[in-house]
């Protein structure tokens, strides 16, 4: 009898059919067993129910360990606009001093081989990044080797990239040392050092047996503030709960939170609106701006700042609201004292809420005021919404021109 013939066999080994076995078991064939001594054989009795129905139960109920995916509000708290940075490009490595020697040939000389440099530290434009969150706080370098004999030179440290998202600014200090605004721009933010000489460097006529050698130079360190300006074709300038959200949700893919009660929106989302002719159209949706933003009030100059880098601007007007042209004229006081001639920038103004009995009697009067044509629609019910993508489209494509007519490359989504 087989040592393990009395023993107690797992019921975990077994499923819950009794025809099948687990991995890693073999299933046996009347070929297989023919070759086979008796005792290599399992009991021919198969048990007459599954031995660990429980344990595949619960197992069923087992959820395969991984991340979840994270909510909307938490994606929000991962959002980071500015970023305080210090990078370390890495060291240089010693030259060696050293001299070469092997049999009858007593006096080789020197034969030391320079270090190799330390390696830069780059930032570099990812089309893929959205926020500074994934930038650490500090970096540091690789270091160059150190060289050696037979004249070997160490190897140079390899170059460490930063990911940051279009449209970083960097700045050391109040000055403003690079921007980045195009994908795969790319600013050397730390010098790596140079390698250090050995002695073969100092080989001459009147000195054939050099000793000295010369230690690598440190790396460059610096200490940068990295800022993000949101860069979208358009942008939508709001007082909060104007529904600029409900508005972007409506025209593009975007997802941002919308609900009945100010302030929904802390962080900028960027939606693309799609054309017929593949052209791509990036509305980005600012946080409300409250009287008095220019003076840091309410979000105040966190995000007034995204608005900058757009090339035109939609004013989106809640037109239930009483004298609703005031918005318009209080908007563009905000932006002005913020930045000179920014409200001045190719703009539509936008009259949201139609849904609203209130909202059509104060279009009239709202044209009036500002003595011009404004859109009129409604983000619910998405009425008159062709009328606002037309619009955009013809903005989009006069700023272009106006782009290229200056030399500077467009942006592209």
């Amino acid at each position: 009898m087989a040592p393990w013939a009395g023993a107690m066999i797992p019921g975990r080994i077994f499923s819950a059919s009794p025809h099948t076995l687990l991995e890693g078991m073999v299933l046996w064939s009347p070929s297989i067993r023919a070759g086979l001594k008796p005792s290599q054989l399992l009991p021919q009795q198969a048990p007459s129910r599954p031995l660990s129905v429980g344990y595949m139960n619960c197992a069923k109920h087992q959820e395969l360990p991984g991340k979840k995916p994270l909510s909307e509000k938490k994606l929000k708290r991962h959002f980071v606009d500015r970023r305080r940075v210090l990078v370390r490009a890495g060291n240089g490595g010693s030259g060696a001093s050293c001299f070469h020697s092997e049999p009858r040939k007593e006096f080789g000389g020197p034969d030391g081989g320079d270090g190799g440099s330390g390696g830069h530290v780059i930032l570099r434009v990812d089309q893929q990044v959205r926020s500074l969150s994934s930038v650490l706080s500090l970096y540091q370098g690789f270091h160059g080797e150190d060289g050696g004999r037979k004249n070997c030179s160490g190897r140079g440290g390899a170059t460490l990239y930063i990911r940051v998202p279009v449209g970083t600014l960097v700045k050391e200090g109040s000055e403003t040392v690079a921007e980045l605004s195009h994908p795969g721009d790319e600013y050397i933010a730390a010098l790596g050092g140079a390698g250090g000489k050995g002695n073969r460097f100092f080989l001459a006529n009147d000195n054939r047996a050099p000793a000295m050698y010369t230690p690598g130079e440190p790396g460059q360190e610096r200490v940068l503030l990295l800022e993000l300006k949101t860069v979208a074709h358009a942008g939508l300038v709001g007082f909060p709960n104007a529904g600029k959200s409900s508005l972007l949700r409506a025209i593009s893919n975007a997802k941002p939170t919308v609900a009945s009660y100010p302030f929904t929106t802390l962080n900028p989302h960027i939606g693309i609106v799609h054309y017929a002719d593949h052209q791509q159209v990036a509305v980005a949706d600012i946080p409300g701006i409250v009287r008095g933003a220019h003076q840091n009030r309410g979000l105040g100059l966190s995000f007034l700042r995204h608005i900058e880098r757009c090339l035109f601007l939609l004013f989106v007007v809640d037109l239930s609201l009483p004298e609703p042209w005031a918005q318009v004229e209080d908007l563009k006081y905000e932006l002005e004292k913020h930045k000179e001639g920014l409200s001045q920038r190719p703009h539509e103004i936008i009259a949201n809420k139609m849904d609203l009995p209130q909202a059509r009697a104060n279009l009239p009067r709202l044209q009036a005021h500002l003595g011009q044509e404004v859109i009129a629609l409604s983000a619910l019910t998405g009425e008159n919404l062709e009328q606002l993508l037309l619009r955009v489209k013809v903005l989009h494509d006069a700023c272009v021109e106006a782009e290229r007519g200056q030399g500077r490359q467009p942006l592209r989504w």
